[in-house]
């Protein structure tokens, strides 16, 4: 059980995850002020595990040397926490969103989606590190999530396994099979033309 509190009337609310009959939207989300950091999927609420030692040196290694390749380019890069809406069918009011995410990092190319609060729209290359409190439901919906959003590019990071999972969306706007990289291999970005990285390079403290 974990507590939000309403900024509009001081109520507390304690919400039992999940809560199969309440459906909330970004409009509720953005009257809450949390004691844990939580995500939206399809209007239910779910914990954010508390990221461990290596999963911030792997989220640093990564953030930089994106950052760096990025400096110059019409692109941001975001490290979490960043809220990232995902609508249903350009279905982008407060009230119509019902998935909001923070990715461990986003990379988006089309400023028009950003705005004072986050991203609205899929970024268009997704990373999101694993910590031993992720459960296999939580990654399940997240793929589900993301290629139904259109997520160009997602990796999906194995901290203590030193391994990355990388799916790209298809013409079918569907996930191939997953890639798998592990030991010394480089990463070659498709969403990101010209972008590789080393596993040795992610994985160094």
């Amino acid at each position: 059980m974990f507590t939000i509190h309403n900024i509009d009337d001081d109520n507390i609310l304690k919400v039992e995850e999940p809560d199969p009959s309440v459906n909330y939207t970004y409009a509720d989300y953005l009257k809450w002020q949390f004691e844990e950091r939580l995500e939206l999927f399809r209007g239910k609420i779910f914990k954010l595990s508390a990221p461990n030692t290596k999963h911030q040196v792997v989220s640093r290694n990564i953030l930089v040397s994106l950052a760096i390749f990025l400096k110059q380019k019409p692109c941001k890069v975001f490290a979490a926490p960043f809220d990232v809406r995902l609508p249903v069918k350009n279905k982008k009011k407060d009230d119509e969103v019902t998935t909001v995410v923070q990715p461990d990092i986003s990379v988006i190319f089309d400023e028009s989606k950003l705005d004072s609060r986050g991203c609205c729209g899929a970024p268009d290359l997704v990373v999101e590190i694993l910590s031993p409190g992720n459960s296999k439901k939580e990654i399940r919906l997240k793929h589900e999530l993301y290629e139904e959003a259109g997520v160009k590019e997602y990796w999906i990071v194995y901290p203590e396994e030193e391994s990355i999972a990388v799916f790209l969306l298809n013409e079918s706007n569907k996930y191939n099979g997953a890639l798998i990289y592990a030991s010394d291999e480089n990463i070659l970005s498709k969403s990101i033309p010209g972008f590789s990285i080393n596993l040795t390079e992610i994985f160094t403290n």
